[in-house]
């Protein structure tokens, strides 16, 4: 790994750490007018790094960003009701404000981060969905602390090394969600090392659309159909839906819903993956050995476009390979579904997911603290 985890650090003991952690949580407003965690999966997988250190006797305090106030203070998106939940987990942890209300922290400001780590000893990365992000949180303390990676954090590398370095074969990938164009990095380094990569979701439509199928109103990329042809021609298995959930209609009309092959009349929309291809991607993930899914199958979120979502979380549960969730809306599918549990690894951040497995696990938390590292 060539990562220090938190057994590499000097004592602890009497010390103050810095922790850098991913307390981007839901938050919803409450009855009494304030603001409420939604979902605590983040704040609670922190805990076991900040646990170990209280145990052993360190002060620690903790950073993290909370959604997008783009350097402005905006006090719905305070971390205050994250420092609650967690007084009440655990003694002996300050959280600090939202390091995003300063505009120091995405510029990774030099001054920023010496204000950060004023009065620390030491360091701990454990915020594994920024470690792709060069914020001054994320790649500045190494420069001045003894540092290390947390708990979440070295599962997350142990668990994604497990797919980038000689991975039980057959190896395949599901990827889904949205727009071709946000993966198109991680499709180049995925398919020649995968035994197939099987693509759902908004981004199957412009790989459709290179083959020369007419996908009506569904969501295509204009500026990606020379790679997507090019991904095809490549000799690798790339495999694509053969019919489609689709949608007309809204607005003044009433919608219907229809099941069409690879190709979709006018006025149509694509929203989810049919029965048929729901079946061929349950019986590809039969026999593998290691599968990572990231993005959903569909529009998930609406019932009527969520069968291949759930049938694929199902079949990959099912397959007995080992298996990642690349977080993102594929982990909160899988834990609203309540089988999050059946997989062997669930992923807390989905950008930094993909960048660790187009990257290879060169992202720049990591290179930071390695840079930084004496073996």
């Amino acid at each position: 790994m060539g990562l220090p985890i938190l057994e590499d650090l000097p004592p602890v003991e009497g010390k103050v750490v810095l922790v850098r952690a991913d307390l981007n949580v839901p938050l919803t407003e409450s009855v009494s007018g304030g603001m409420e965690i939604a979902d605590t999966f983040r704040v609670d997988a922190a805990i076991p790094t900040l646990n170990w250190l209280v145990e052993r006797g360190a002060s620690v305090k903790v950073c993290s960003h909370l959604g997008r106030p783009s350097g402005r203070v905006e006090p719905k998106l305070s971390l205050k009701p994250v420092a609650e939940y967690l007084s009440g987990r655990l003694a002996g942890v300050e959280v600090m404000e939202n390091l995003r209300f300063d505009p120091g922290e995405q510029a990774n400001d030099p001054v920023f981060v010496k204000n950060l780590i004023s009065g620390c000893d030491l360091y701990v990365n454990d915020a594994f969905g920024t470690a792709h992000r060069l914020h001054a949180s994320v790649v500045g303390p190494p420069d001045y602390l003894p540092s290390a990676i947390g708990r979440l954090v070295e599962a997350e590398v142990r668990a994604l090394a497990k797919i980038t370095a000689e991975p039980e074969r057959p190896c395949l990938a599901i990827l889904g969600g949205a727009k071709v164009g946000d993966k198109i990095s991680l499709l180049k380094a995925l398919v020649p090392k995968m035994d197939a990569v099987l693509i759902g979701g908004g981004m199957c439509f412009t790989f459709l659309a290179a083959l020369g199928h007419d996908v009506g109103d569904s969501m295509v990329d204009p500026d990606y159909l020379d790679i997507c042809r090019q991904l095809i021609d490549s000799g690798r298995r790339i495999v694509l839906p053969t019919d489609i959930v689709a949608m007309r209609g809204g607005g003044q009309f009433e919608e219907e819903v229809a099941v069409f092959g690879r190709t979709i009349p006018a006025g149509w929309k694509g929203l989810d993956i049919g029965p048929k291809t729901r079946e061929s991607f349950s019986s590809e993930l039969k026999g593998s050995g290691t599968v990572f899914w990231n993005g959903p199958m569909g529009l998930f979120e609406d019932h009527r476009f969520a069968e291949g979502t759930r049938e694929v979380a199902k079949a990959v549960a099912d397959s007995g390979a080992y298996t990642v969730v690349g977080g993102g809306d594929s982990a909160r599918a899988v834990r609203q579904m309540g089988i999050a549990g059946r997989f062997s690894h669930l992923s807390s951040g989905g950008g930094a997911s993909l960048a660790f497995l187009e990257l290879d696990g060169a992202l720049p938390a990591f290179e930071s603290i390695r840079s930084h590292h004496k073996d």
